[in-house]
């Protein structure tokens, strides 16, 4: 059996893992919200999305956070009507990325607020770690 204190430290630092990935997927979107395509008619840079799965890790006996998968959203594209764009097609449409800024900053705010709680998790167990140690010394 694993010590509880060690167990949650464990079970929140996969949660920060998970929760940096997140946001690095969420940053790569922003930063590519207004990418169109390279050529007439190219699909523009598609949305990702990131799935979480609960894992059984076998040398603790805890169910940790990971990833399970980074997929692409399957939102259709919007057209804009851009004659002068590179990337239109023979209509004069350009795809534009199905990228809803303000979707992506609430799913940031949301990690962001995650990672934070993991984070008080840790440094809570390393104070009652120090805490016990004190006591022990004492």
């Amino acid at each position: 059996m694993i010590d509880p204190l060690k167990a949650s430290m464990k079970i929140a630092g996969s949660g920060l893992e998970a929760q940096s990935t997140r946001l690095r997927v969420i940053s790569e979107n922003m930063a590519n919200s207004e990418s169109t395509g390279t050529t007439a008619g190219a699909n523009p840079y598609q949305r990702k999305t990131v799935t979480f799965s609960s894992e059984m890790d076998r040398l603790s006996g805890l169910d940790l956070v990971q990833i399970k998968s980074i997929g692409k959203d399957t939102t259709p594209f919007q057209r804009e009507h851009d004659p002068g764009n590179p990337a239109a097609d023979d209509k004069g449409f350009v795809k534009r990325p199905n990228v809803n800024i303000l979707i992506e900053m609430a799913d940031m705010r949301e990690a962001n607020r995650s990672y934070e709680a993991n984070l008080q998790v840790l440094k809570q167990a390393r104070d009652l770690s120090t805490m016990t140690i004190d006591l022990l010394r004492s």
